[in-house]
């Protein structure tokens, strides 16, 4: 057993140090990581030490494994994706399902599109990004699919650009689990689910929480947010079950544009 427990060891401490160099930037998303022949050379240490601390990686989301003749490890930096997969297994364990994700944004949105309008360097950082999804919406309007995205990326830019790290990351992390749902809702489902009118409603509202952040209301801009997910959140419902899917969290883990069959 003795030899076991030192591979181990030996493995955690290589995922150890590459896990440190992700984390600090010096190697960043979408870098390759060095061919494995050049690991073992550095590491001083066996194929299948190397092997076990790859897999250590891979599993925590750092890095994807491409096999083949162009194969190689690809470094991924952690985001709320991650952290959104984590949660969406622990509260799919605990019963728990969608619409109590839903609850849950209707709290922490709201808080974090008032630090937005509350941001002093809000007229550079916050508007222009929220101006831009504010267009792309508009322009994406007759596609159900393509408008369902724009208006994920608008809701999860109030979460992004809150200003606060820790929010960001954990109201991030329920954005991307309830995205993957009303994302695959919207693949699923026919296009006169959500009329036309429907949407440029949605549209009118985006455009209202745009113009309170530009305008520093966070009181108001607060209490539209709130109002404004009780309607939003109601598009997933037609899909069926309430359950969380665990299909659309392993999609989560995906690179951006990678098939989820390539996982």
């Amino acid at each position: 057993m003795e030899p076991r427990i030192r591979v181990h060891r030996l493995a955690e401490q290589i995922a150890d140090r590459v896990r440190a160099q992700i984390i600090s930037g010096e190697l960043g998303d979408g870098d390759p990581l060095p061919k494995a022949e050049e690991l073992l050379r550095r590491y001083s240490v066996s194929a299948p030490t190397l092997r076990e601390s790859m897999r250590i990686l891979e599993a925590e989301g750092l890095i994807t494994i491409r096999r083949g003749r162009l194969g190689g490890a690809v470094v991924h930096r952690p985001s709320p994706a991650n952290l959104g997969y984590n949660l969406g297994l622990v509260l799919a364990a605990q019963r728990s399902d969608i619409a109590d994700v839903a609850a849950a944004l209707r709290h922490v949105e709201p808080a974090c599109a008032a630090l937005c309008a509350a941001r002093p360097d809000r007229a550079r950082t916050v508007v222009p990004r929220l101006r831009a999804l504010h267009e792309e919406y508009l322009t994406s309007i007759a596609d159900l699919p393509a408008v369902v995205g724009v208006s994920r990326r608008f809701h999860e830019a109030l979460v992004a650009l809150c200003g606060n790290p820790p929010l960001i990351v954990l109201a991030g992390a329920l954005e991307a689990l309830w995205s993957s749902h009303e994302q695959g809702w919207a693949g699923r489902t026919a296009p006169h689910a959500v009329p036309l009118r429907q949407r440029r409603e949605a549209g009118a509202e985006h455009g209202r929480i745009l113009e309170l952040i530009e305008a520093g209301d966070a009181d108001g801009v607060h209490r539209l947010v709130a109002a404004h997910l009780g309607e939003a959140q109601r598009n997933p419902q037609p899909a069926g079950s309430p359950a969380i899917d665990l299909t659309l969290l392993r999609e989560l883990m995906l690179p951006p544009g990678e098939p989820p069959d390539a996982a």
